[in-house]
């Protein structure tokens, strides 16, 4: 089975028409709401310790905007998770990928 890459390759040294999707989610790590995604990691059964940590790093913090020689006041941060984590990219993928549900019908 040729990957992706082989498959793009082949298809545009053949001249055939190859299209392509690609999504931007620089704002989605802005974006997280945090008490939402600690909830569903204790819907899905998430130990609390893990849970707290998590918790612990993602509430409390703060930024401020620089230009030049002038500083805002610092802020709060309500929402996000930080572009610059280790774990930032888990945390994303859990919060925006839907929970399964249990089926209610039988096969």
């Amino acid at each position: 089975m040729a990957s992706p890459t082989e498959r793009i390759t082949r298809d545009v040294s053949g001249k055939s028409l190859t299209g392509a999707v690609f999504l931007c989610v620089a704002k989605a790590f802005d974006t997280v709401w945090i008490d939402g995604l600690l909830y569903k990691l204790t819907f899905l059964n998430f130990p609390t310790y893990v849970v707290h940590t998590i918790s612990s790093y993602l509430r409390g913090r703060e930024f401020e905007a620089s230009f030049q020689t002038t500083k805002s006041s610092r802020r709060v941060m309500r929402a996000g998770v930080g572009q610059g984590g280790v774990n930032c990219h888990v945390l994303i993928s859990l919060y925006v990928n839907e929970t399964p549900q249990p089926s209610t019908t039988s096969s």
